[in-house]
C-alpha cells in the first residue's frame, strides 16, 4: 500500500520502481468509496462493469457517458486518497479523438476523475496523445477487452498464440510511447503478462494475468461475493455477502409477515 498522502500517477510510477504492489479496485457508489478508502485501497476504478453489476445490462456496451458521470460523481464523494479512474464507456472515444477529448475531459473537469482508462492498442494511440495533450491521464487496457467482446467472440483469454503475444507486446510498447501512465492486462497468460511488466516503465495492473504484475485490480462485487455464481477463474471471493443480505431480508420478511417485527424496542411511546 502507498503512503497515506494522496495517491497520484507519479505514486503509481514510484511503487513500480520501490516494487510496492498497488491494490486496485472497483467501486460505483458512495458506500463502497468509503469502504475503499478504510480498506486503504491504492486505486478505485470506476468501471463499465458498473452495467452488469448494477443497471442490469448483459455487457458493459450500453453504458452511458452519462452513467459514467453519475457514478464518478458518486465514488469521488466518499475519495479522500485513492487515485479516481473512470472507463471511458464504447463509442465514447473510438469515432473522433476531439470528441474522446471532450468526454474525458468531462469526467475530470464534472466528475472529479484523476484518470479515464481507455481499450485497445495501437488504434488508440492518436486518442491516448490527444488526451495526454489536454492533460488527462490515460490508463490504457489490453489483452481481453471487454467493449471488444463481439469482435473476440467472447470473455476469452488472449494472447495464447506467440503472434498474439507479440501483438500485445507490441501494443503495450506504442501505448506506453503514446503516454500511458498505467497498464490494465486482462486474461492473459501469467508469462506474457510478466513480460509485458518488465519490458515497460509504467505499471501494469492485472486482472486474471497472474502474480507478476505490478498491481491487481478486481471488481469489488466479486471480490465481496455479490455477485451470482462463482464468476471468473481469476476471481477470489473474499467474503459471500450475497448469501448473508438474501438471509437478512429473509429474516426480516419472515418477521413482519409473524408480527416480531417491530418490536417493543424498536416503537415509540407518547412518553418519549
Amino acid at each position: 500500500m502507498a503512503d497515506k498522502k494522496f495517491v497520484t500517477t507519479a505514486t503509481l510510477l514510484d511503487m513500480k520502481r520501490k516494487g510496492l504492489k498497488v491494490a486496485m479496485i472497483t467501486a460505483y457508489d458512495f458506500p463502497m468509496a468509503r469502504i475503499a478508502e478504510e480498506a486503504g485501497v491504492d486505486v478505485v476504478l470506476v468501471g463499465d462493469s458498473v452495467g452488469m453489476t448494477k443497471l442490469g445490462y448483459e455487457s458493459t456496451l450500453p453504458v452511458t457517458v452519462s452513467e459514467m458521470l453519475h457514478h464518478t460523481k458518486a465514488v469521488k464523494r466518499g475519495l479522500t486518497r485513492a487515485l479516481l479512474v473512470t472507463d471511458m464507456p464504447y463509442l465514447s472515444y473510438e469515432l473522433d479523438v476531439r470528441e474522446a477529448a471532450r468526454h474525458a475531459g468531462r469526467f475530470l473537469k464534472e466528475g472529479g476523475a484523476n484518470a479515464v482508462k481507455l481499450e485497445g492498442g495501437m488504434d488508440v494511440a492518436p486518442t491516448v496523445k490527444e488526451l495526454v495533450k489536454i492533460n488527462v491521464p490515460v490508463f490504457g487496457h489490453l489483452g481481453l477487452t471487454p467493449q471488444a467482446v463481439n469482435r473476440l467472440g467472447g470473455y476469452k483469454i488472449q494472447g495464447r498464440l506467440p503472434e498474439d503475444a507479440e501483438r500485445i507486446l507490441t501494443d503495450a510498447h506504442v501505448l506506453e510511447a503514446a503516454g500511458c501512465c498505467a497498464l490494465v492486462l486482462e486474461c492473459v497468460p501469467a508469462d506474457l503478462a510478466k513480460e509485458v511488466t518488465k519490458r515497460l516503465r509504467i505499471p501494469t495492473i492485472g486482472i486474471g494475468a497472474g502474480p507478476h504484475c505490478d498491481g491487481q485490480v478486481l471488481v469489488s462485487d466479486d471480490l465481496l461475493g455479490l455477485t451470482e455464481g462463482a464468476g471468473a477463474k481469476f476471481v477470489k471471493r473474499y467474503a459471500e455477502l450475497r448469501v448473508q443480505a438474501v438471509k437478512a431480508a429473509s429474516d426480516y420478511c419472515r418477521e413482519v409477515r409473524d408480527g416480531s417485527f417491530p418490536g417493543p424496542e424498536h416503537s415509540f411511546t407518547s412518553q418519549q
